[in-house]
Order: C-alpha cells, then sequence, then structure tokens
C-alpha cells in the first residue's frame, strides 16, 4: 500500500515539473531533466524502504506459526507436535519458556496417567545358580537441552530429536568371577526371631539385594532392586512406622535390611542420591543411622563413587542380617591408595 502511495505522489511531481518545464528555455529543461532523474532516485529508495517494512512486518506474523514436532530417536516417530504460538511466543516470551519447560519435565518425568523417558537403573545380578541376569540401562531425557533446542527453532519451527541419554552399569563382565574375592565392608544387626512375620520380610529382602552388582557411578535403588512388597510377592504383614505410630503393614519389617545396607555402603564413602530417617527412633542401628524406605514414595539410594565396581552379598540367620560388600584384590588394593 505504501509502495503505490509513493507512485502517485511521484507522478503528480512530475507532471507539476513537466507543465512548469514547457514554458522554460533549454537550458532550464535540461536542468528539469536533472531533477526529474533525482525524483525518480529518491522514489526508488523510498519504494526499497516500504518494501523493507512490509516485510519486516510479515515476518513478524508468520513467526511461531510452524509447527515443531518432537520425535522419538528410537523410534523415530512423531511424538509431540505444536505451534509456539499457541504457547505463547508471539505474545509473552516468559510464558513460553514456562509451557516449554514444562512440556519437557513431564515428557521426561511423566504424568500421573503416562510414564515419562526416565528410568533408573536396574543393576545387573547373579542368580542363585552362578548366572548373570542383565538389568536395564539408566534413561535420561535432559529437559535443558530440549528446551534449549526448542527455543533455538522457534520462529521458523522444525524437527526435533528428543535428547535421551542411556548409560550402561560401569564394570566388565569379564571382572565379575573376582569381585567377590575380599571383604572392603561389612556391618551386621540383629532382630527378634520370634517375630514371624518380620523375620520373613528381612529375609526376603535381604535375598533381593544379595548379589547385585554395583558398577562404577552406578546408582542403587533399593525400591528398584527389592520391588513391590505385596501378598504376591511373598512378604507378610508386620509393625511398621508410620508417621511416628506402629502399624501393621506388608512387608514391615524391611527398614532393617535397607538400614544395614547404609551403613555398610557408608563405610565407602559413596555419594547418598536419596536417604530419609524414620519418625522415631529404632533399635537396631545408632540414632541417625537408619535409612527408611516405602515403596513408591521413599527410597535409600545411593552413587558408586569409589572408582571401584562391588558386589553387594547379604546373609541372614535365625536372629540376624549381615550385609558385606566385596570386590575384586586389585580393586581392593585401589581403596587401601
Amino acid at each position: 500500500m505504501k509502495g503505490m502511495a509513493v507512485k502517485k505522489i511521484y507522478m503528480i511531481m512530475i507532471c507539476s515539473l513537466i507543465l512548469v518545464g514547457c514554458s522554460k528555455s533549454t537550458s532550464s529543461k535540461e536542468q528539469l531533466k536533472e531533477r526529474i532523474t533525482q525524483l525518480e532516485q529518491q522514489v526508488e529508495e523510498l519504494e526499497r524502504e516500504a518494501t523493507k517494512e512490509q516485510n519486516g512486518t510479515d515476518e513478524k506474523i508468520e513467526e511461531g506459526t510452524s509447527i515443531i514436532h518432537l520425535i522419538d530417536p528410537s523410534t523415530e516417530e512423531i511424538i509431540f507436535s505444536f505451534t509456539p504460538a499457541e504457547l505463547g511466543f508471539s505474545t509473552n516470551l516468559d510464558r513460553y519458556k514456562k509451557e516449554i519447560e514444562q512440556l519437557a519435565m513431564e515428557l521426561a518425568r511423566g504424568t500421573v496417567n503416562k510414564p515419562g523417558y526416565d528410568q533408573r537403573m536396574v543393576l545387573d545380578k547373579i542368580n542363585e545358580n552362578g548366572e548373570l541376569v542383565k538389568g536395564k540401562p539408566q534413561v535420561i531425557l535432559k529437559e535443558k537441552e530440549l528446551v534449549e533446542k526448542i527455543l533455538a527453532v522457534s520462529k521458523t519451527g522444525g524437527n526435533i530429536e528428543l535428547p535421551i541419554y542411556m548409560t550402561e552399569s560401569g564394570y566388565h563382565q569379564s571382572e565379575i568371577a573376582d569381585l567377590d574375592n575380599v571383604v572392603i565392608a561389612s556391618y551386621t544387626t540383629y532382630f527378634n526371631s520370634t517375630d514371624v512375620g518380620r523375620s520373613s520380610n528381612i529375609k526376603l529382602s535381604a535375598n533381593a539385594i544379595s548379589n547385585v552388582i554395583v558398577g562404577i557411578e552406578d546408582i542403587f535403588s533399593f525400591n528398584t532392586t527389592v520391588g513391590p512388597r505385596t501378598k504376591e510377592t511373598g512378604y507378610q504383614p508386620a509393625l511398621e512406622i508410620v508417621n511416628g505410630e506402629f502399624e501393621m503393614g506388608i512387608g514391615g519389617g524391611i527398614c532393617q535390611t535397607s538400614s544395614t545396607l547404609f551403613n555398610t555402603v557408608d563405610q565407602l564413602g559413596v555419594h547418598y542420591v536419596e536417604r530419609h530417617h524414620h519418625s522415631i527412633d529404632i533399635g537396631y542401628v545408632p540414632k541417625g543411622r537408619d535409612a527408611t524406605v516405602s515403596y513408591g514414595s521413599l527410597d535409600f539410594r545411593f552413587q558408586n563413587t569409589t572408582g571401584v565396581p562391588f558386589m553387594i552379598q547379604a546373609s541372614t540367620t535365625k536372629d540376624s542380617i549381615t550385609i558385606k560388600l566385596t570386590t575384586s584384590e586389585k580393586y581392593a588394593l585401589l581403596l587401601k591408595n
């Protein structure tokens, strides 16, 4: 529209100059031609500026209207599509950033109705027959990286592969045979053998964590390793502590297993990812030396930052549980140094 207006102004000015020029001398006509040339140049410049301004307006309208597709790298399928404009990109950038941060968090950690991409590592284990039972790698969708990728293409749209990273256990299978050679830490706690349900639960959870291999930088999760405590999985009713009170519950007593494990690994100086205390003092470990657990909520997790792989070995007697950490001779020497 502005280009048309510029042209109209130009035509009026030219006509005015021509009418004036008809009554002038030859020298005046030469000046008139020169003036017309100048006007033409000015009009061209005005048209260029008008075109730039118009194009700039169009770009602003188009920014954020192209679709962004989020793609699962393992299946190469589109798992979510959106236009930045619908999330506020063109109107409120702060709101837009919060929206995509929320999107990244839900994709990584999941929602009430849908699991996320993040998965805790399930560590390898040696079964009763001496066979290796493979676990699962840790899976992490890096939320910050995804947000940065989305921001980078928010104006133009495009395809984005989810930044998903998998981490395998930090040990070599060739080392398995030697990982039970040397005891590098040990701890024992005691319980009342007349409490049949509690005793059974302690023994069952001890078997679940026994012969688990914790590689270098691996993260051990008690809840992930032991699994749900239900009648179907063999756990029995026993007293457990809930909000400072003793109540009967399926799986009562397994906190003694997790607390015994804590006092064992604490001798190596591992990094604690998650640890919780009981709401009241307990008798089987010193005050403040416990690690309470509850499936689906409270967990005991630690990361093996010792620089060497080790194996958890748990055993029970009639009234005690002992947990040992073992490794090969060469790794035991590294720990001493």
